[in-house]
């Protein structure tokens, strides 16, 4: 049995909780492989929306086993507010969620580092969630961190210390106050209840799960566009969001990967600072984000909104070798007349389709047109009930990258999907 893999195609937001939930009644296991509590899945059933940050989304289904991967960065005080949000007892959630010993700590001084970091910058932030994410992946990567399975140690405090004592070094190079107590508040809490989880080494745990047939989806984090090798750099996350990420996310190989489901809006948008080719700065981005209610699950900003990107989004589909596309928020382009696709970007007289190496490259879109629809398609529940304009919309998109769109969600409750 192969893992199926589920991701964004976007710059993130593009609505991966609410399908993973959508689809966990046909897997026996959902893992996360990549990214942290800078990611906010916003799922929602029976009227009560959701905002998980670690925990997989599968989390609310009954008889599933939820893994957290060695790739993602766990901030304990984050996840101990995680767990006591869900509505869920502690117990149950502690039979359905295990976590991979090889995580890495997200720890208190990689949330002020991360601070001092972005605000040293300046006008060239890169909009950073200030969660610590970038400087733990940092620690990761110069193999200075702390892993969830340290926390088993005898010695853990004193090597925790010594963590704390090199990143306060660092800080004195910063002109960045802060009260250390306030970092560390519920952050020793969380570690004691990491502790009453099942902390194991997962790659063993996952192949044994493939090699007994079980179906596992492997849901990753954030966007391909926000992909720290392939995505707008330097504006990005700091790990690999693309389905590559779930062989070293979770520990299997290449040839253990299945289906590839690419999530992506009908339209774009993008939280943060860097290149955004189809934003729109007018009363029709406005409108998309009042209509599509684009503030961020985690940070609650305000999304840059605008028309869908057909060269990123072919560019994503490239990249992560994607079988079957799901497109979310399709109810939000009701009442927009035309509706735009970006086809290609005019650079210096010079038109193309290819994402440029510069961030800062000056570009225009270049659009075509469709019909939009008025109608209320949120309860519609059969793709041939669907507007003749929208079908013709998705139709365009499916005929430009050669992927079947086979779900379209028309709004944010489990119930409110289309399956093809």
């Amino acid at each position: 049995m192969n893992i199926d893999i589920l991701l964004g195609l976007q710059w993130g937001d593009e609505g991966k909780g609410k399908i993973v939930d959508a689809l966990s009644p046909g897997y026996d296991v959902i893992a996360r492989f990549q990214g942290g509590p800078n990611a906010g899945h916003s799922l929602e059933f029976n009227n009560v929306k959701h905002v998980l940050h670690l925990i997989p989304s599968g989390i609310f289904h009954p008889g599933k086993l939820n893994i957290i991967g060695n790739g993602v960065v766990l901030d304990p005080a984050v996840f101990k507010k995680e767990v006591e949000e869900l509505g869920l007892p502690v117990s149950e959630i502690i039979k359905k969620l295990i976590i991979s010993k090889k995580a890495h700590l997200i720890l208190p001084g990689h949330r002020m580092l991360d601070a001092a970091y972005e605000f040293s910058k300046g006008s060239s932030k890169i909009g950073s969630t200030l969660k610590g994410i970038g400087p733990a992946y940092t620690d990761k990567a110069g193999r200075n961190g702390l892993r969830v399975g340290d926390i088993l140690r005898k010695d853990f405090h004193e090597r925790y210390q010594e963590h704390l004592k090199n990143h306060l070094l660092i800080l004195r190079n910063y002109d960045f106050k802060y009260n250390l107590s306030e970092f560390e508040n519920g952050w020793f809490e969380g570690i004691e209840l990491l502790k009453k989880f099942s902390l194991v080494n997962s790659e063993y745990l996952i192949n044994e799960l493939l090699a007994e047939n079980k179906h596992i989806l492997a849901e990753g984090a954030q966007g391909t566009m926000l992909d720290v090798d392939f995505g707008s750099y330097p504006f990005v996350t700091s790990s690999n969001t693309i389905s590559a990420g779930t062989c070293t996310g979770l520990g299997i190989s290449p040839k253990q990967t299945g289906e590839i489901f690419g999530i992506f809006k009908a339209y774009c948008t993008r939280v943060g600072s860097g290149p955004f080719p189809t934003e729109l700065n007018d009363e029709t981005g406005e409108k998309l984000r009042e209509t599509g209610f684009e503030f961020g699950a985690t940070t609650g900003r305000p999304r840059r909104c605008g028309w869908l990107d057909l060269p990123a989004l072919k560019y994503a589909i490239m990249i992560n070798g994607v079988t079957k596309l799901f497109m979310t928020k399709a109810d939000v382009l009701s009442g927009f007349n035309p509706v735009k696709v970006c086809v290609a970007y005019n650079i210096n007289g010079q038109e193309t389709v290819e994402i440029p190496f510069e961030h800062d490259a000056v570009l225009d879109p270049v659009y075509i047109e469709f019909p939009g629809w008025n109608e209320n398609i949120s309860n519609v529940r059969d793709y041939a009930e669907l507007p003749e304009t929208m079908k013709q919309f998705i139709g365009f998109i499916e005929e430009q990258t050669g992927i079947p769109v086979t779900m379209v969600s028309v709004g944010p409750d489990r119930k409110e999907t289309i399956f093809r």
